[in-house]
């Protein structure tokens, strides 16, 4: 396996969303941001509902590499699209951080605005961790591990 990667939809608000990312981790967006106005005819989609006009504006893709091998993608989920978008607690995304310094300013800042579950603390496999969902309703885990090693 070459990478793990996280792609996220959001009810219309990917955009948003994608520049909270960037002000956070820092960093530029892999080829812009695609709008579904930008997309080329797909074989097999023929049959596909037509998507709405005031859709075609927002996201199709965006990509947003936060470390060397971990990049956020995401999507504005639209009315063509099979299935429905239910925010809530079904996936987490958990950041292992440095140090206890970089876990504490990325937890505040990925938590303004939203709801911290579990306050940054000290637990029996690190030496920080917390959970938090951001205001776009994503839930994060950061996680210092420091000297201390995981349970098996």
């Amino acid at each position: 396996m070459k990478e793990v990667n996280i792609y996220l939809n959001f009810p219309g608000t990917t955009e948003a969303a994608f520049n909270f990312y960037r002000s956070i981790f820092g960093g530029e967006f892999m080829g812009g941001i695609m709008r579904f106005r930008d997309f080329p005819p797909m074989e097999g989609m023929e049959d596909w509902p037509a998507m709405k006009e005031e859709e075609l504006d927002l996201v199709g893709h965006v990509s947003l590499p936060i470390t060397e091998h971990t990049t956020l993608m995401g999507t504005d989920m639209v009315s063509n699209m099979p299935g429905q978008l239910v925010s809530g607690n079904n996936f987490q995304i958990t950041l292992e951080t440095d140090s206890a310094e970089e876990a504490e300013v990325l937890f505040g800042k990925l938590s303004e605005g939203g709801r911290v579950v579990m306050p940054l603390s000290e637990t029996f496999w690190a030496e920080q961790f917390g959970a938090c969902v951001d205001p776009f309703g994503v839930h994060w885990q950061l996680n210092y591990t420091g000297s201390r090693v995981m349970p098996t």
